[in-house]
């Protein structure tokens, strides 16, 4: 077959946050040598790993993220490129091991039902109303996953606020625009955080408002007791962040606690 797949079209390579397990078999389950696909590293944040069905197994080649001042560069064994667009074209016609890239792998499409109505604060995101179908492009974090609409716009899509449509089964949902509120707002507190990340310097203070017990056998877990000052050091968009308290480091939910502003801890 010939090597001549889009490789601009990132929605159709970029598979987000995929396993190593889910790759391989992904892979293994197509005929041809040169089928490949991009997903993010799960052992190093930021970075890629491009896998390929070559020579009858699933060879996966990471891929560094490099930043030098506002310079970035993705590095594949000893070659550099620009963007990873660039990176696929460069083996479109040159071998990786036994193979050049030939086309990305199948995609099954997966579609989610609005549970409830999700208005955008953020121009990343996807405005949606409960009932509307969405067909997913990739899932990007735990919590927030690339979607789009029959419009054919797409966006971030928070996770909560939808629900799975397996096949066959016929969601049993209000007709669009019919209106629902969500339990809790989770995409404001969620948007907050994505700009917090961006702006709020660490590590930074935290106050416990809320007495959080972890289970017994999660050690990696703080115990949190109202009133509890906590040092976080890493703000995660799926909610959990990390920081240390009483010697201990360990992750905790972002809703136990309110950040203190330097000039204002009373």
């Amino acid at each position: 077959m010939a090597n001549n797949f889009d490789h601009e079209d990132k929605s159709s390579w970029y598979f987000g946050s995929l396993s190593r397990e889910q790759a391989t078999d992904l892979l293994m389950s197509e005929k041809e040598g040169g089928v490949f696909l991009v997903r993010n590293s799960n052992s190093s944040a930021g970075d890629y790993v491009l896998c390929v069905r070559e020579d009858g197994k699933v060879s996966h080649y990471i891929i560094n993220k490099l930043q030098k001042n506002d310079h970035v560069s993705y590095k594949i064994g000893d070659r550099s490129f620009s963007d990873l667009p660039s990176l696929l074209a460069f083996y479109k016609l040159h071998y990786l091991d036994t193979t050049p890239l030939i086309r990305p792998a199948s995609k099954k499409v997966e579609k989610v039902v609005a549970k409830y109505d999700f208005d955008s604060v953020d121009t990343d995101d996807l405005p949606f109303k409960k009932g509307e179908i969405l067909t997913i492009i990739s899932k990007d974090e735990e919590q927030w996953w690339t979607a789009k609409n029959s419009s054919g716009h797409s966006g971030l899509i928070p996770v909560p606020y939808v629900q799975k449509i397996e096949e066959g089964q016929t969601p049993e949902f209000p007709r669009p625009g019919s209106g629902g509120s969500a339990p809790a707002p989770i995409h404001h507190v969620d948007a907050a955080v994505k700009r917090n990340q961006m702006q709020r310097k660490l590590p930074a203070r935290a106050r416990v408002k809320q007495v959080r017990v972890p289970n017994a056998y999660d050690k990696t877990a703080l115990k949190l007791e109202i009133g509890d000052i906590i040092t976080v050091t890493k703000m995660n968009i799926n909610g959990q962040w990390e920081g240390e308290l009483n010697g201990k480091t360990g992750h905790f939910p972002f809703t136990h606690v309110e950040l203190i502003d330097n000039d204002n801890e009373s």
